[in-house]
């Protein structure tokens, strides 16, 4: 499944609340549709769509990615083949997985792989990570994006609900991480992982505690294996996206586009991340102009995060007339 795309499960109804912003404009860049506030700075922190990197930056180079025929995942393996890697992309739905790397690789012209992988499963993790070696050999980039989440009120969890997205999530990631981590220990082979989780890992969140409890779980496993597995020449990083549009995802979590407003308006960035921009980030952090970045934990959000940790943040939204009021009353306060 696609990184942070959503499960819904039978007893779980999704909704979102009447919740409406003033001032709110809608413009398009690409093909994404942004939301901006009236200050222009979804104009000035406009994303770009190419990549970052030299076109042979990968070349020669075999990257594994897992829930890479959609969303991000598949973003961040279109990246890593315009950048010369022969690919191979990993989920339950192998039609999908064969209809994205014909798509990419007709593109690129490099070759692009689809496995059929169940991550929960560890005897399917193992059946895959065979069949990665067997048509490309054992890779240099391993990317953990497979992810499920759904949104409910943590009183009506199931334990079955729970287990679903741990599974997917950490078990998952665990499952994966650790079997090709033990064939790259016995080739001697180096290779840099990075997993996809989510600024949430961090805080924490209600509604979707299951997944937040799992994410942070990833980045306690990466954290502690880049410590642990640095002498085998193993680099370990993580990326906490903030909200980014993508179909799956956001058909099930916003299906009114009621939260895509809310979200725009705290972030200071003013729009939405774009996959382009975190697989710009991902594959830069598993090239080798990274080679000495490992343990990290990167917030890529617009500023969401700070923004919701601040305290005062919301004076923001405070005139100038009223701030010479207040600057006034303060002024005539004596006293502590």
């Amino acid at each position: 499944m696609a990184a942070r795309a959503l499960v819904r499960c039978r007893s779980q109804t999704l909704f979102a609340p009447q919740l409406f912003l003033a001032g709110v404009r809608r413009f398009s860049h690409g093909r994404n549709i942004l939301y901006q506030t009236g200050s222009l700075q979804g104009t000035i922190f406009s994303p770009l769509q190419k990549v970052m990197l030299s076109p042979d930056a990968f070349h020669g180079k075999v990257a594994f990615i897992t829930g890479g025929g959609t969303g991000i995942g598949k973003g961040m393996t279109s990246a890593l083949s315009n950048l010369g890697a022969e690919c191979v992309i990993a989920s339950r739905k192998l039609d999908v997985l064969k209809q994205t790397a014909e798509e990419i690789s007709s593109k690129t012209g490099n070759k692009v792989h689809a496995v059929q992988c169940d991550v929960r499963d560890p005897a399917s993790v193992t059946s895959a990570v065979s069949q990665l070696i067997d048509v490309a050999g054992l890779p240099d980039v391993i990317i953990n994006n497979a992810a499920g989440n759904f949104i409910s009120p943590s009183e009506r969890l199931s334990a079955n609900a729970w287990k679903t997205i741990t599974d997917i999530v950490l078990n998952g990631t665990a499952f994966v991480t650790l079997q090709i981590g033990k064939e790259l220990i016995k080739a001697q082979k180096g290779a840099a992982f990075l997993a996809i989780t989510t600024i949430y890992a961090e805080s924490g969140s209600g509604f979707v505690v299951p997944s937040a409890s799992a994410k942070a779980g990833v980045d306690a496993l990466y954290k502690s294996l880049a410590a642990e597995w640095g002498r085998y020449g193993m680099r370990f990083n993580v990326i906490q996206p903030g909200p980014i549009k993508t179909k799956g995802a956001f058909s099930r979590l916003d299906p009114t586009g009621v939260f895509e407003k809310e979200m725009i308006h705290r972030i200071p960035c003013g729009r939405l991340g774009t996959v382009e921009e975190l697989a710009n980030l991902a594959t830069y952090l598993c090239s080798d102009y990274a080679s000495w970045v490992t343990g990290a934990v990167i917030r890529m959000d617009g500023g969401e995060y700070v923004f919701m940790a601040g305290e005062f943040n919301g004076l923001q939204k405070v005139t100038n007339d009223q701030w010479d009021i207040m600057e006034q009353i303060i002024r005539k306060t004596k006293g502590s």
